[in-house]
């Protein structure tokens, strides 16, 4: 099966976490705007050779957002906007779900969401 990874599940195989090094090798897929958080945290929190590198480790399993994923990504962000989602974590479960694949992610707001592999 195919995995989405969410921008926290590629942080976490990128750090090295044992619990995501099972998943590091797995058929995936993610988003540009999750790579683009990705690309973030590691510009922030290391250096920009380090954050090139990790970027196109995980560039290679984008899929385009389309309208559709973007369109049901938003009415999901409105219909949970108690609980503060990212729109690249509402464009990323959408895709997951369209694609039928699992939400691979660690961020507890997803943690009793259908069709999430919640991770720590």
């Amino acid at each position: 099966m195919v995995i989405f990874l969410d921008t926290y599940a590629m942080i976490e195989i990128a750090k090295g976490n044992p619990n995501y090094q099972k998943f590091a090798d797995s058929a995936s897929i993610t988003t540009r705007f999750n790579l683009a958080e990705l690309y973030f945290y590691f510009l922030k929190t290391t250096d920009e050779a380090t954050a090139d590198s990790i970027y196109n480790r995980f560039k290679d399993y984008e899929i385009f957002a389309t309208d559709k994923i973007i369109k049901e990504a938003m009415k999901l962000k409105l219909a949970n906007a108690k609980k503060r989602l990212s729109f690249a974590d509402c464009i990323g479960y959408i895709a997951a779900m369209l694609e039928e694949s699992s939400f691979l992610t660690g961020d507890y707001q997803f943690k009793d969401m259908e069709n999430v592999e919640f991770v720590r």
